[in-house]
């Protein structure tokens, strides 16, 4: 599945601070090979280089919570 800009998603990184949060995607990167990579955004930061398979949509109710904060 892939991500365009403003979609919510939920970053799975065990080895990123940001592992398992809810995020904004900012930025689609494709390159020569035609791997696309993405920025992330997060309440308090943003990861960069982010591969497609280390995402999943958010779902509406992540949304929500987000909405209500």
């Amino acid at each position: 599945m892939s991500f365009e800009e403003d979609d919510r998603v939920v970053f799975n990184d065990e080895h990123s601070e940001f592992d398992g949060e809810t995020g904004t995607v900012t930025q689609t990167m494709e390159s020569m090979f035609g791997d696309v990579t993405y920025t992330i955004s997060f309440e308090d930061g943003q990861e960069t280089g982010v591969p497609e398979d280390a995402l999943e949509a958010a779902d509406d109710e992540d949304e929500a919570d987000a909405d209500e904060e």
